[in-house]
């Protein structure tokens, strides 16, 4: 089965391009989705967070993400720390769901995941793709999908990594530059195309 690593910031167009994979019969895997699932299901992560960071669960004896945010964001050690447990928690299911769309028979996924380069996601794929796109652009992007304000918008880009992080550690990269999403999402399509004919096109880049 080949694993298709999707990254990058947020306004890039992830979305587009996971759709053109879905399209392509893949299986596609949501990192981000998979760590909240396990936060309100797995126990014995929410013990270790609240090893790490003190009490954390609300009434209902969930944990309360607003909550550990605040003790988080902000502090780069305690982030580092939240991100050891998170990054391992979430790939760890996530090579679980892999392994089991591989014995089904399944012979293409994806996984979707802004931290991909930096967690053990990158391990289990075989190969990698950055979706990128102008800071300005990202901003636009991002206020019309989500009713948000400008400044708000562009703090969210600037908290995040340049591109030159994404470019550097992926085989591949998607510039979805312009403001033709049917013209994006074809370039994209000719790049899953070209990545699952290509037996050699595996890998992320030395």
């Amino acid at each position: 089965m080949k694993i298709i690593g999707i990254t990058g910031p947020t306004g890039a167009g992830k979305t587009t391009a996971l759709e053109e994979l879905r399209a392509l019969g893949a299986e596609v895997i949501d990192a981000d989705a998979v760590y909240h699932r396990l936060l309100a299901e797995d126990r014995a992560l929410g013990d270790r967070l609240e090893e790490l960071f003190g009490p954390l669960r609300d009434e209902g004896g969930d944990i309360d993400r607003k909550k550990l945010g605040a003790i988080v964001f902000g502090d780069p050690a305690q982030l580092e720390r939240l991100n050891a447990v998170a990054q391992r928690a979430a790939a760890d299911e996530v090579a679980r769901l892999l392994r089991a769309h591989e014995a089904a028979g399944r012979p293409l996924a994806a996984v979707d995941a802004i931290a991909l380069l930096e967690s053990p996601l990158a391990g289990l794929c075989t190969d990698t793709v950055a979706v990128l796109a102008p800071p300005e652009v990202r901003v636009r992007r991002i206020m019309a999908r989500e009713g948000i304000p400008e400044d708000y918008a562009r703090a969210r880009v600037a908290a995040q990594k340049e591109d030159g992080f994404f470019r550097r550690g992926c085989r591949h990269v998607l510039d979805n530059d312009g403001d033709d999403p049917a013209a994006f999402a074809a370039e994209a399509r000719a790049l899953f195309r070209h990545i699952l004919s290509d037996p050699g096109e595996t890998g992320t880049k030395e």
